[in-house]
């Protein structure tokens, strides 16, 4: 769980790039669309969730390459050593997930969908994931193994809710939205120029 929680730092990084920094300024996505950028925006996207995917790709890969001798980092025992040996592709799977999810949430965000993702994280956490972990983890036996499946398939069909919004978003109609907003607040949008 440590090392789930050190590789998920390097997907919120991207994430608040994408998203909001702490003063409340919207970040890439939201200054491309409240700019009048739809292509920057989506080609920002694209490039953000290419990398999240291949960096949790490289942080398994040195996991799975690694599962004999990194346990020894976190314990002595050989009984635990041989858990963490057969949960490490559960971990791996989960890193790759884990990195690219937090990120499409925070191109969600910065385009303005806040409610729409909390619902989608109600309903893939709290209606499904966690039912679904508590089942497999206590009713099927399977323990912390179906406790951990069960959440991975929650973030795994959130993951895949958010990258339907993203890839079907209409990024100038998202632009437009932006300058709209960025009137109704009292703002000016940036003028377009051309060269």
């Amino acid at each position: 769980m440590n090392i789930l929680g050190w590789t998920i730092m390097v997907a919120m990084g991207a994430n608040a790039a994408t998203r909001l920094e702490s003063n409340y300024d919207f970040v890439r996505v939201s200054n491309e669309l409240g700019a009048g950028h739809p292509r920057t925006a989506k080609f920002s996207v694209v490039v953000v969730v290419i990398t999240s995917f291949s960096i949790g790709v490289l942080l398994s890969l040195i996991l799975i390459i690694t599962r004999k001798q990194y346990p020894s980092a976190f314990t002595n025992s050989n009984d635990v050593k041989r858990v963490v040996y057969a949960l490490t592709p559960l971990l791996a799977i989960s890193i790759v997930v884990n990195n690219v999810q937090p990120v499409l949430s925070g191109v969600a965000i910065g385009a303005g969908w806040q409610a729409l993702v909390a619902y989608v994280n109600i309903g893939c956490y709290y209606i499904f994931g966690i039912p679904l972990g508590l089942m497999m983890g206590y009713k099927l036996e399977m323990g912390v193994r179906g406790i951990w499946y069960g959440m991975l398939s929650g973030t795994m069909v959130q993951t895949l809710i958010l990258f339907w919004m993203t890839h079907r978003t209409n990024w100038n109609k998202e632009a437009s939205m932006a300058g709209i907003r960025i009137k109704r607040w009292g703002g000016e949008p940036e003028v377009k120029t051309t060269l």
